[in-house]
């Protein structure tokens, strides 16, 4: 009984508690008759009602009603049940508009139509003003109506929204032709939706966009949180117009620049977007600026991507048409600093490279020129050099195990470019000496460190000057000196006149700046030789005139000469030799001549019974016609016999020569006669003149296979010691063969030699260790 009096009168107090504080210390009840006025009429100021229903009409309540009533509620400490209430109604009330959803979203589904969903967007709007308190109630009240609102409708809207959404802001961005006059290419295809909303009630797209793209539309985007919710779908719309736009006017111009252009129509077409989409209501440009910061900064870093993505496809043409291209490189280069693209970059580049360059099918000086291009664009895009490291590695690769590799280089360097390709050297670099790798000084003030990118031997391979990158493909510059040996040796046989002399002699000077007066101490021989001989001959021609000019040269000095096709010049020839070498042993007591008849050239003079054939000819294909000065039928046997070892083919292939001429006829197979006079279809004439025929270059044995001879004589020691000591080194390799018998090589000469069996596949290095190839 105690226990229920205390409870009881606990009750009253809480009763007579809230009675005061309702009743608010007014006499009798009137407190609480007012405070329930107050809630009825607050209750039904903020009800929402069905807007959809023509019937309900907005309560009629005056602001002093309603500002009256919310005094008192909070006086009594009842808003927030108020604020409870409201957000309860609203819950119950949202099935109004539900059912226009569902309404409006089996519209688009059936039509496909975005105008639909702006359609849907301004009736939301006007669902979320007509319920949204019209009454000063503090900004809590509306803050949490707003997030109810917006968290009910998130909550009811079906996923095909999303892709309406997506279609109608494609519509804010069709250009108008005041804006883009030429931008056709961005309007959509007549099968896509975008298509079918711009053919609803609109005759054109401007029109379509005039209508679609309003204040009024962004408006309610934000007013509905539609912006926040969908952000990264109306940034994708942005996205997706800016990349079409720059693959519609960017793609292949590489003339200029085009990223100046870009910021220009992103400021007159872009911006205006921006502002509407994320800045509204903004009264100033400093205000929209700020508004736009972070959002502005995402669509200028998109817009540097798409150019890079772009410039990364086409590099390898754009590396093609430098240097007209290089504007395109001034681009690439600053969106490198703003995208991390740059392994992108190198492994596009590669890819392209092994699939357009790196090939059987490409020719060595197709593949030099290109490497030597990718040197100079990567140089503009990356000046330390990072990316041509990594892209460069593959080609230098596979042209080290090209055979032509160094003669390509080396025809070059002396301009024996015969097949018109583009040179590898610009005549504006200056000459200067081989750069080797330096050791580095981390002393120096303005030392850098590697680029965090770089690879572990990024310094011992730092792009220099074009030629020392080039011959930096093999490990010694030794391979070229002696390949620039052959070719001089070659050109020098070859020449015919003083001037083509000096000419080689200023190749050489130039040459001697890149490699060293030492190296090309035997070129210099070369040349003297050819001074040498010139005087010679004036001398042998003063005592006795002789219609034979040979070229005398030094056999220990010049290039092994080819042999193999050695021959022996009959008749008149033999005769004219050995007068001339008489005479020549006259003047030079302690020499001999070894006649070399199959580097040189022969002018003759055919004279035959009804015309004369004039013609500049090689020794074989005048040692046969002499031949048939003899007889008038040979056979080619009996012809190879007569001149000495020759090949059948280069037997035959001299024979044709005097057919094509209509001197020989072929009667039978393998057997040649004279034609005295010429055949019916032939024009006999007192004089006809044969064009000078085409020269093939002498036959002189090229550096890489005086390098496998060379290597042969060693072979035996540097297999023993791979086999039983294991992988060894350059240098060591070269101490090893120091106890060889005879062993007088260089360490460059060496890693030549090692070099030349690594292409035939005797040998492989990895990791500067030369090890056999099992």
């Amino acid at each position: 009984m105690a226990a229920s009096a205390a409870l009881r009168a606990q009750v009253a107090a809480k009763w007579q508690e809230s009675f005061n504080r309702l009743n608010r210390t007014e006499p009798g009840i009137s407190g609480l008759t007012n405070y329930s006025h107050a809630w009825n009429l607050a209750r039904e100021a903020l009800r929402p009602m069905d807007i959809s229903d023509p019937k309900a009409k907005p309560p009629g309540f005056s602001l002093e009603q309603v500002r009256h009533a919310c005094e008192v509620l909070n006086k009594c400490r009842r808003l927030p049940i108020l604020l409870e209430v409201f957000t309860a109604d609203v819950k119950e009330s949202f099935v109004w508009i539900n059912r226009e959803i569902d309404a409006y979203m089996a519209q688009y589904q059936e039509t496909n139509d975005p105008v639909v969903v702006s359609q849907l967007v301004l009736r939301l709007r006007q669902w979320y003003l007509a319920w949204k308190p019209k009454y000063p109630l503090g900004s809590h009240l509306t803050a949490s109506y707003t997030l109810n609102f917006q968290t009910h409708l998130f909550a009811h809207l079906p996923p095909e929204f999303a892709a309406g959404f997506k279609a109608l802001c494609d519509l804010t961005l069709i250009p108008s032709e005041s804006i883009l006059p030429a931008q056709h290419a961005f309007l959509p295809s007549t099968s896509s939706p975008l298509a079918t909303a711009m053919s609803t009630d609109m005759s054109s797209p401007s029109q379509l966009q005039t209508q679609i793209h309003t204040p009024t539309l962004f408006s309610a985007f934000d007013t509905l949180g539609l912006i926040d919710r969908y952000d990264s779908l109306l940034a994708s719309v942005g996205y997706t117009f800016i990349s079409a736009h720059i693959s519609s006017t960017c793609a292949r111009q590489w003339t200029k620049p085009v990223l100046p252009e870009l910021r220009k129509w992103m400021t007159d077409v872009i911006v205006p977007w921006l502002v509407v989409g994320y800045a509204p209501g903004c009264k100033s440009a400093e205000e929209a600026r700020g508004m736009l910061q972070g959002v502005g900064s995402r669509f200028d870093f998109w817009v540097n991507k798409c150019v890079c993505d772009l410039r990364t496809e086409e590099i390898f043409d754009i590396i093609i048409d430098y240097p007209e291209s290089a504007g395109a490189l001034e681009d690439l280069k600053e969106c490198l600093q703003r995208v991390d693209q740059r392994a992108a970059l190198v492994s596009a580049l590669r890819k392209a490279q092994r699939k357009r360059l790196l090939h059987p099918a490409a020719e060595t000086k197709v593949i030099l020129s290109q490497y030597v291009a990718t040197i100079r664009c990567l140089r503009i895009v990356d000046p330390p050099g990072v990316l041509l490291y990594k892209v460069a590695d593959p080609i230098r690769r596979y042209l080290r195990d090209r055979p032509d590799t160094i003669r390509a280089i080396v025809a070059n360097l002396v301009g024996d470019d015969d097949d018109g390709g583009e040179a590898l050297l610009d005549d504006s670099e200056p000459v200067q000496p081989l750069q080797t790798a330096e050791v580095e000084d981390y002393t120096e003030p303005n030392w850098e460190p590697e680029p965090i990118d770089a690879g572990r031997d990024f310094r011992l391979n730092k792009p220099s000057d074009i030629i020392s990158t080039l011959v930096s493909i093999y490990d010694s510059k030794d391979l070229f000196v002696k390949e620039l040996q052959v070719m001089l040796a070659q050109r020098l046989l070859g020449v015919r006149d003083e001037e083509g002399v000096e000419r080689e002699r200023r190749n050489i000077e130039i040459l001697k700046i890149r490699f060293g007066e030492a190296a090309l101490q035997v070129c210099e021989v070369m040349l003297r030789d050819m001074t040498d001989s010139k005087r010679i001959d004036q001398h042998v021609q003063t005592q006795k005139p002789s219609i034979v000019h040979p070229t005398i040269i030094s056999k220990q000095f010049w290039p092994s000469l080819d042999s193999s096709t050695d021959i022996v010049m009959p008749g008149q020839f033999q005769t004219l030799q050995e007068a001339y070498a008489k005479e020549f042993m006259t003047f030079k007591p302690d020499k001999r001549l070894k006649w070399l008849p199959h580097l040189g050239t022969v002018d003759l003079e055919l004279e035959l019974a009804d015309r004369v054939v004039v013609a500049t000819v090689p020794a074989l294909e005048a040692a046969f016609i002499e031949l048939f000065s003899e007889s008038a039928r040979w056979t080619v046997d009996d012809l190879r016999a007569r001149v000495g070892a020759v090949e059948r083919p280069a037997a035959l292939k001299a024979l044709l020569t005097w057919v094509d001429l209509g001197v020989l006829k072929e009667e039978n197979e393998g057997e040649f006669i004279l034609l005295e006079t010429a055949e019916e279809g032939g024009h006999a004439r007192s004089r006809p003149t044969a064009p000078v025929m085409a020269m093939e270059e002498p036959p002189i044995v090229s550096s890489q296979e005086q390098e496998m001879a060379q290597i042969q004589v060693y072979w035996k020691f540097i297999e023993g010691m791979l086999t039983n000591l294991g992988p060894m080194s350059l240098d060591r390799v070269h101490g090893m063969l120091k106890l060889a018998p005879d062993y007088d090589r260089t360490m460059d000469q060496l890693a030549g030699l090692l070099e030349a069996a690594r292409r035939e596949g005797m040998l492989v290095v990895r990791d500067g260790l030369w090890r056999l190839n099992k």
